[in-house]
């Protein structure tokens, strides 16, 4: 599913129009986005939770020449999956 499938889905559930289901979205996932970049966790009950995790610094290889490179630390962006969430797959 693409964003557009998943607009889509969004205002067909919610029996809305595609533009407010296009602007639900995007508010849902800047309001993810602003706290990830706070450095706050994203908990959704029965869904999953939206975390970071720092990445640290390490070393890597060029794989066309072989050379060794510094690959810098980094935040990362975790999601993990709810109960409720898991159960639905199983």
């Amino acid at each position: 599913m693409n964003k557009s499938e998943l607009i889509d889905c969004i205002a067909l559930e919610a029996d809305i129009s595609k533009l407010a289901a296009a602007r639900a979205l995007e508010s849902f996932t800047n309001a993810i986005k602003t706290n990830l970049q706070k450095g706050s966790s994203v908990a959704l009950v029965g869904f999953g939770t939206f975390v970071t995790a720092k990445r640290a610094a390490r070393t890597g290889r060029n794989p066309r020449t072989g050379d060794a490179i510094k690959i810098k630390a980094a935040k990362i962006p975790k999601f993990r999956p709810g109960k409720a969430l898991k159960d639905a797959l199983n």
